[in-house]
């Protein structure tokens, strides 16, 4: 039976891999490539501000294609949805039907994807849906997935915890209220190895600046 045709929604941070990881495993779908938003004006992964040779190095340690959406910075939603809608169609033409994605509980989020790849004629996979997230953020580091944290909301967490190690460590330090894994914005990351890497990527921490609000911590290959 053919298994029907898959892209990773690729943010470049421990959710995606996590849950590229789970699809794997799953074994339901074909999975042939990666989708990745990125900013035109800073060269960097969107949202998480990930440098794109940095995100290049993941691409080729997974061994599958990504395309890449370049956006501009800020992007009007009409902008976001417009250049994502052609990136389905593109996908479309390719044989995908399905997009799998690595939000944990955030219905709202969740219903605004569907809808677009509703209209698109395509379905989301959610494979973390619903997990508890302290026992998935401590699942992620007993796989051996490992991360920095790229970017915080500094109303939410400190700062001095960017650039950390996402590990037992971290999760223990974090105060009451913030979520371990991050699924409320207090926090984003690279994932540099784990079980989808062919090999880890070398990565070490730069400056940390503050900009729109949000605490970046500059991330360089190692």
């Amino acid at each position: 039976m053919t298994k029907p045709k898959a892209v990773m929604s690729w943010s470049s941070g421990k959710d995606s891999a996590f849950a590229l990881h789970a699809a794997q495993q799953a074994g339901e779908l074909d999975i042939v490539g990666l989708l990745t938003t990125v900013s035109e004006t800073h060269d960097r992964v969107a949202i998480h501000g990930v440098r794109d040779e940095l995100l290049d190095a993941q691409i080729a340690a997974i061994g599958l294609p990504c395309l890449k959406v370049w956006l501009p910075t800020p992007c009007p939603n009409a902008v976001y949805e417009a250049r994502m809608a052609a990136a389905a169609e593109t996908l479309k033409g390719q044989g995908v039907t399905h997009m799998i994605f690595g939000d944990l509980f955030l219905a709202d989020i969740r219903a605004y994807r569907e809808a677009n790849l509703a209209k698109a004629g395509m379905t989301g996979v959610f494979p973390l849906w619903g997990r508890e997230t302290p026992a998935l953020a401590r699942a992620m580091v007993a796989s051996g997935l490992v991360a920095h944290i790229a970017t915080l909301d500094p109303t939410r967490l400190d700062p001095s915890f960017c650039g950390r190690v996402f590990d037992n460590a971290f999760l223990d330090a974090l105060p009451d209220g913030i979520d371990p894994c991050g699924e409320n914005g207090e926090f984003h990351t690279f994932a540099s190895a784990g079980p989808i890497f062919a090999n880890p990527i070398p990565v070490r921490t730069g400056e940390t600046v503050t900009r729109d609000g949000f605490v970046y911590t500059d991330l360089l290959p190692g």
